[in-house]
C-alpha cells in the first residue's frame, strides 16, 4: 500500500522528494501505518524510488535601455500574501524548438499566481501573467505589493511598468549581475523542471506543453507540500492558512 501510494504521487509529480512524500502520507494514513522517516526512506531506496541529484539550469538577458529600478526586497521577508511577487521567464524545450514559460509567484505563500506559455519572449506574454496575478489578488489598489524581477526588458518596458503603477504596485529589480537576487522566482522554475519536465519525454508541441504544465502548476499549488511553509500547500497559505516553520536547513 505504501509503495502504491508513492507511485500515485509520483504519477502526479515525478520529482517529488522522499521527505515530502513521507510527510504527506503520514498526514493521510497516520504514523502507525507509514512509520518513521528513516524507515520510509529506506523503503524507497530498496524499491529504487529515490531521486537522482538535481541539475540546475539558468538563462537571463538584461541588455536594454529602459529604466532599471532598485532592489526593494534585499533583507526583506514577506509578511503576508501579495506582499512580494517575483517573476521569471524560463525555457521549455519541445520537439523542433523551444517555448517560454512566464511565471509570477507570491513569495509569502509560494503560490503561482500567473503563468503563460508562449512561443516567444514578447513582453505581451509577460504582461498576461501579471494580469492573471492582479485578478487573483482582487485588482484595484495593491499598494501593499512589491513586484520583483530581474532586469529583463519584458519587466522594464513601458507597458509592464504602467500596469504596475496603475495598481500602485512598487517596482523592484535585481542588482546588476547578481543572479541570487531573484532566487525564489528561479527556484519555482527549477521545481517544475527538476520534479516534472526533466523526467518526461520531450513535449511534441506547444499545446501539449501548455496542457501538461497547467496540470503541474495545479498540483503544485493545491496538493504539493512545500518545505518553506512548513509542509503546507501554497494555495492554502495564500488564502489565509498560517504557514508552518520552514524546514529548509540553513
Amino acid at each position: 500500500m505504501i509503495v502504491d501510494s508513492i507511485l500515485y504521487y509520483r504519477s502526479k509529480d515525478p520529482g517529488i522528494g522522499g521527505l515530502k512524500l513521507h510527510y504527506e502520507l503520514r498526514s493521510i494514513y497516520g504514523g502507525d501505518v507509514i512509520g518513521g522517516r528513516d524507515a520510509f526512506l529506506n523503503l524507497m531506496r530498496s524499491e529504487r524510488l529515490m531521486l537522482a541529484p538535481k541539475k540546475p539550469r539558468h538563462t537571463t538577458d538584461s541588455n536594454h535601455l529602459y529604466k532599471k529600478y532598485p532592489n526593494l526586497i534585499k533583507g526583506v521577508t514577506a509578511q503576508y500574501p501579495n506582499h512580494i511577487w517575483v517573476s521569471d521567464i524560463t525555457y521549455i524545450w519541445i520537439e523542433g524548438g523551444v517555448c517560454y514559460l512566464h511565471l509570477l509567484t507570491d513569495i509569502y505563500s509560494h503560490a503561482v499566481l500567473g503563468w503563460i506559455l508562449s512561443s516567444g519572449l514578447n513582453a505581451k506574454y509577460t504582461l498576461q501573467a501579471l494580469e492573471q496575478a492582479i485578478v487573483i489578488a482582487g485588482g484595484g489598489n495593491l499598494c501593499g505589493t512589491i513586484h520583483h524581477s530581474d532586469r529583463g526588458a519584458q519587466y522594464a518596458c513601458d507597458a509592464y511598468i504602467r500596469l504596475l503603477v496603475e495598481h500602485h504596485i512598487r517596482v523592484s529589480m535585481t542588482e546588476c549581475y547578481n543572479p541570487t537576487d531573484n532566487a525564489v522566482a528561479e527556484r519555482m522554475s527549477g521545481i517544475l523542471k527538476t520534479e516534472w519536465i526533466y523526467g518526461m519525454s520531450l513535449f511534441k508541441d506547444e499545446q501539449e506543453a501548455r496542457e501538461q504544465i497547467g496540470k503541474m502548476i495545479e498540483f503544485y499549488n493545491n496538493e504539493r507540500p512545500h518545505m518553506s511553509i512548513g509542509m503546507k500547500k501554497p494555495i492554502d497559505v495564500y488564502y489565509g492558512e498560517v504557514p508552518g516553520k520552514s524546514l529548509w536547513k540553513k
